[in-house]
């Protein structure tokens, strides 16, 4: 593996997260406006906190991408 193919997948892993987090936080914004409109009468609150699980979702999921837990056996 030459240099370069090393900084193509590293590249290609963060393509992948950063589409991962706009997924996941755009998810997380939808479910949220979702449930603020049918259950809780229009409250912001609901909307933030899905953005921040899709983000903290997105955030684990890139994580392991780039630094996966290796097997001590």
């Amino acid at each position: 593996m030459t240099k370069g193919d090393a900084g193509d997948d590293y590249s290609a892993k963060l393509d992948l997260c950063l589409t991962d987090g706009i997924v996941k936080t755009g998810g997380g914004i939808v479910l949220g406006a979702l449930t603020s409109v049918l259950f809780f009468k229009r409250r912001r609150w609901p909307i933030i906190a899905g953005m921040g699980m899709g983000i903290g979702l997105a955030y684990a999921n890139c994580e392991y991408e780039l630094n996966p837990k290796k097997n001590s056996a």
